[in-house]
């Protein structure tokens, strides 16, 4: 809804412009002082539009809440390929271990409302950066196929979990993707005890999208444009929020129910990952088939998604349920979107919570 403010400027700019187009003959000097005008009105009101936005967003409840992320216990972590990763721990050390990877263009403190509600419940938790997010290094050598995201992650395992003890994995989007491809080439049970994957899939990213509501006849064109105008985009994004980013991510990313804090939150994170990564990491995405995985995933594990998710959309939690070995539970969340740690955290951490608990009186092998 339009502030007052907002809504006078509109109408004066309309005025003038209206103004303008009746004026079939105008005199050079008086048509450039009404289109001087216009303008001026114009840029007004966008100049009110973005004022009223960033007001919005700072009076969001969720907003103070997002902005101070607890800060963990540093730890520098290496990957096979030399990568070095940033993790941070909370809790304390001989708690249940639940081990957090974030998604794609995100970091570490996109879990911040499952870490803080986790670490309540008494677990320790690692969260890391995927290789060239956050404050993780760039890929040493340059790659980004999503087999060195499964190396990342075992090499915070190896890190990060007491020896003996077997940790919970949890993975968003790509940080899910990322357990995959490490249970594609490791032992799994003798490092995890449960995994949860929420809002992923695992090959046809493409082809399964919602971003464009285009027919069957148009699939070359959406994914011409899934690749070069999104996926595989190099092109910097403007680092301040604007009306117009924040409708186009709402849709983009987000459930009718997320709050204008935490939309720019996101946004926050995705206009600073580096280009580069975020251009090859999604094109690697794109090429992405992990179907063969599943099967080796043999640890109880629930799988989450939203039910608006326009980027990995249900079809894909479903088709992964069946596949998995010990599938606890499928849960797609009403009007949530790609964001589920972000828009329904609660049922994040009950589930990770639940499959610390089932798994609670295993032997450690």
């Amino acid at each position: 809804m339009w502030s007052r403010e907002t809504h006078v400027a509109h109408v004066l700019a309309s005025a003038v412009w209206a103004k303008l187009e009746r004026m079939t003959t105008p005199h050079p000097k008086q048509r450039t002082l009404w289109i001087g005008l216009g303008t001026a009105v114009a840029l007004a009101a966008a100049g009110l539009l973005e004022s009223v936005h960033t007001r919005r967003i700072a009076r969001d409840p969720e907003n103070e809440a997002l902005e101070t992320t607890p800060k963990g216990r540093p730890q520098s972590v290496r990957s096979a390929d030399g990568t070095r990763l940033h993790a941070e721990v909370w809790g304390p050390d001989d708690a249940e271990t639940i081990v957090l990877a974030h998604g794609w263009t995100e970091t570490l403190r996109f879990w911040t409302y499952v870490i803080r509600r986790l670490e309540r419940k008494g677990f320790r938790v690692v969260a890391y950066d995927l290789r060239g997010h956050g404050d993780s290094a760039p890929a040493s050598s340059g790659d980004y196929a999503i087999p060195r995201f499964g190396e990342d992650l075992d090499a915070v395992l190896e890190a990060c979990t007491p020896p003996a003890r077997r940790a919970v994995v949890a993975g968003h989007s790509l940080g899910a993707m990322s357990i995959a491809s490490w249970a594609a080439s490791h032992d799994v049970e003798r490092r995890i005890r449960a995994a949860a994957l929420l809002n992923t899939g695992v090959g046809d990213l493409i082809a399964e999208h919602l971003l464009l509501p285009l027919p069957r006849v148009a699939q070359a064109a959406s994914r011409a444009i899934a690749l070069r105008g999104f996926l595989g985009n190099k092109t910097p994004l403007p680092r301040l929020t604007t009306p117009f980013s924040y409708a186009a991510i709402r849709y983009t990313a987000f459930g009718p129910d997320a709050s204008p804090a935490q939309v720019a939150f996101f946004e926050r994170m995705l206009v600073t990952c580096p280009p580069d990564v975020r251009a090859n990491v999604g094109m690697a995405m794109s090429e992405m088939d992990l179907h063969h995985a599943l099967p080796r995933l043999t640890v109880p594990t629930i799988v989450i998604a939203g039910a608006a998710d326009r980027l990995t959309p249900p079809s894909h939690a479903r088709r992964i349920a069946q596949m998995l070995p010990d599938l606890r539970r499928l849960a797609v969340l009403e009007r949530a979107g790609h964001m589920t740690p972000l828009e329904r955290p609660d049922v994040v951490t009950e589930a990770l919570a639940e499959l610390a608990r089932l798994t609670a009186e295993r032997v450690p092998v």
